[in-house]
């Protein structure tokens, strides 16, 4: 069995409640909504990611003889033959992947027989929650220094392999440059960037010979670390060593500093390139990066063109999960209310309007049902798939990136910086107030 296609990647009290469903004849309609209750801290907007792999896993789900095998001495002999014949027939909406969304706004609706909505919920979190938590995370370094490369290098410290392979394709859809991850560019086509470790340098004698040996293995891609040692005398060795390079048609694209005060040996470097004729060499900096350090950097005027960003980004170090939950909201046509304390529920099946000002940022949204609550504004919403085949081709993760990069410049100032911002207008429609009110009711009266 394939252990990230199988269904058997979900919680057990699926399986459970699935044959207490099916012995009960509990078939009907179900409208299930994802939602963050709130913010993570220091976050203003939240990136929507991760439903082009869900609706690849919805399309493709179905049970192997292998894992039939497996669960048949744990469950009813009828419940076995029930998940032989099990296939997503449902419908799918959603925000399309790029989009900023915000708490109390559902940003996937599946409709479905109540078994096949309820089975695929740990695997619909566990998609979703991922790619959206690194590309909202991405998305900060993003806004912080718009102009410059930014790489994704965190593939060895992600929790994973799965996940450093979803944090590459995240973040290049929140609008990172590109990444080191090699299978990352196989499979997605994104843009990969990479230089050499410390290991090649100490495995020369000197310094000199390792970057011009790795000039002439690499002549298209001659990117140089020099911080092995002695920064300042290792940009130096790579200004000596440029002519003999050019004569060979080779160029030194750039420069890797690693460590240290990065941006006082930037501008020390940068100035021993300059002074070398090597003005066109960039450079690259990494070690233990966020946005924040992002920010200190560029407001220092240090003179690095890109940025690596690792572990602070591949494992969301700052806010490593948030707040979201799948939520039942109406069954056999009828609304459905979660009235728990502190997790209480909006009812019904929803859409979500947002609305610009004048200038075209923007201004507020509406949750509102969708039927009988009519706004005017854009339906963020949209049908992705129906019964249980996508409605449109798969987009190309470049589009969405470029999507993800027009939804910033909609933003608010304040909400474009690391501070928190005052909390973006979301309004919940008096009609959904009243059906919440109505479902309140009747519930007390029983």
């Amino acid at each position: 069995m394939n252990p990230l296609s199988s269904p058997l990647l979900s919680d057990l009290y699926q399986f459970t409640m699935l044959q207490s469903y099916l012995e009960q004849d509990m078939q009907e309609t179900a409208v299930f909504e994802l939602f963050i209750r709130k913010l993570p801290p220091g976050r203003n907007f939240m990136v929507a990611a991760g439903l082009e792999e869900l609706l690849d896993f919805l399309e493709n789900l179905e049970f192997s003889l292998e894992e039939l095998d497996w669960l048949a001495p744990r469950f009813h002999p009828s419940f076995i033959d029930y998940l032989k014949q099990f296939r997503f027939s449902g419908d799918v909406h959603a925000m399309p992947e790029g989009t900023l969304f915000f708490p109390h706004e559902p940003f996937l609706r599946i409709t479905a027989p109540l078994p096949q909505a309820q089975l695929i919920e740990s695997r619909i979190i566990n998609l979703l929650h991922f790619e959206t938590l690194i590309a909202s995370k991405a998305a900060r370094s993003v806004l912080i220094a718009p102009d410059k490369l930014l790489v994704d290098f965190g593939m060895r410290r992600a929790h994973g392999a799965e996940a450093a392979l979803l944090a590459a394709r995240a973040s290049y859809l929140a609008g990172f440059s590109g990444t080191a991850t090699v299978l990352a560019g196989a499979l997605y086509d994104i843009p990969l960037f990479g230089t050499m470790a410390h290991s090649y340098i100490q495995a020369h004698v000197d310094e000199s010979t390792a970057f011009e040996r790795f000039a002439y293995s690499n002549p298209d891609n001659v990117v140089l670390l020099i911080d092995t040692y002695d920064t300042e005398a290792a940009a130096r060795k790579v200004v000596t060593l440029a002519p003999k390079l050019a004569a060979d048609h080779i160029n030194i694209n750039g420069v890797r500093l690693d460590s240290g005060d990065l941006a006082a040996h930037a501008h020390n470097v940068r100035h021993i390139l300059d002074q070398g004729g090597l003005n066109n060499t960039t450079i690259f900096a990494s070690g233990n990066l966020d946005e924040y350090k992002l920010q200190t950097l560029l407001s220092a005027k240090a003179p690095i063109d890109g940025f690596g960003i690792g572990t602070a980004l591949d494992v969301s170090m700052d806010a490593p999960a948030f707040d979201c939950a799948y939520k039942l909201q109406e069954y056999a046509g009828k609304p459905r209310r979660k009235r728990s304390e502190g997790k209480a529920t909006w009812p019904g099946r929803k859409q979500v309007y947002r609305y610009y000002t004048p200038d075209g940022e923007l201004s507020h949204d509406i949750v509102a049902l969708v039927e009988n609550d009519p706004y005017d504004g854009q339906q963020l919403l949209e049908p992705v798939m129906l019964a249980g085949q996508r409605i449109h081709p798969k987009r190309p993760l470049h589009d969405i990136r470029q999507l993800t990069l027009a939804g910033y410049t909609r933003l608010p100032k304040a909400m474009s910086a690391l501070e928190t911002a005052t909390a973006y207008p979301v309004t919940i429609s008096p009609a959904l107030q009243d059906l919440a009110k109505q479902l309140d009711a009747e519930m007390m009266s029983r």
